[in-house]
């Protein structure tokens, strides 16, 4: 199959939105906000950067990818139901009795690496995930995603530390920097403003992106690695993302929309879709 070009991706992550609000609405829970503003780094991730498939999801050599924000995990799973990990029609049990398809990344859904949500434990875990890697000698890159608001967890940087000491250039923390969380805008609640320096501090390559620019995300993610330096790459996105009474509206963290919103919501990504090329099976 011939890789898509950046304007398929940008139709394909238009497509990721209407499946996250057709699921979250199906279920009647979810993380609107966040799932919508991160879908495009999951896009360029699993259908550019990231070397792994359900035919590989058991190799050794697999790059590993671990949502750290799990609340948002109605992306991933949207996402993951496209490159093939299960139908999408399971997804219609999300949040139902007895379903692996719950609010929170869990390893009994096929792609998931690691069970996340509790915030502040991704990083971690990858930086012992690219430890594993330094000392087998293993070629795989690790890659976490981490909400701005969940940096305030002191565990982020005793992991940030660590991985800069142990020299983890094959480690890439992606900040999905929406500036808002449940109870208001991150800098109000705990602010952790400048995060370009204090990576910077701690020792890591730092990147900052529009994290809605598929070029720009495509441009971070694939760029030489700095030698003995892990990567954060700071990506600006809005919470909400490509639904007007949404964008950067702290109620939409979790929320399900009315039966008008819904449709209205439908109507302005149906309008995007229109301005764009179709994808080719």
């Amino acid at each position: 199959m011939n890789p898509l070009s950046d304007q398929q991706l940008a139709r394909k992550s238009l497509q990721y939105r209407r499946d996250v609000l057709r699921w979250i609405k199906h279920a009647g829970a979810g993380h609107t906000g966040g799932s919508l503003s991160c879908l495009d780094i999951l896009n360029v991730l699993y259908n550019r950067v990231l070397r792994v498939t359900p035919e590989t999801f058991s190799s050794a050599t697999r790059d590993r990818y671990i949502q750290s924000k799990g609340h948002s995990v109605e992306a991933l799973f949207v996402v993951l139901a496209d490159k093939g990990f299960y139908p999408s029609s399971e997804l219609e049990t999300l949040c139902g009795y007895e379903s692996h398809f719950v609010g929170h990344p869990t390893r009994k859904v096929p792609g998931v690496e690691q069970n996340t949500g509790a915030l502040g434990h991704g990083l971690p875990i990858c930086t012992g995930m690219a430890i594993g890697g330094k000392m087998d000698g293993a070629g795989f890159r690790v890659f976490t995603l981490l909400g701005d608001g969940e940096l305030a967890e002191g565990s982020n940087w005793e992991a940030a530390m660590a991985a800069s000491h142990y020299k983890l250039d094959n480690l890439t923390a992606i900040i999905d920097c929406n500036t808002l969380q449940i109870t208001g805008r991150t800098h109000d609640v705990m602010n952790t403003e400048p995060l370009a320096e204090k990576f910077n501090a701690f020792g890591w390559a730092v990147r900052s992106v529009d994290g809605h620019d598929i070029a720009a995300l495509t441009g971070a993610l694939q760029a030489p690695l700095e030698n003995g330096k892990p990567s954060a790459i700071i990506a600006h996105t809005t919470k909400g993302k490509g639904v007007s009474y949404m964008e950067d509206v702290g109620k939409w963290h979790h929320g399900v929309p009315s039966d008008e919103e819904y449709v209205r919501a439908l109507s302005e990504i149906d309008a995007a879709l229109a301005n764009f090329p179709e994808i080719a099976a």
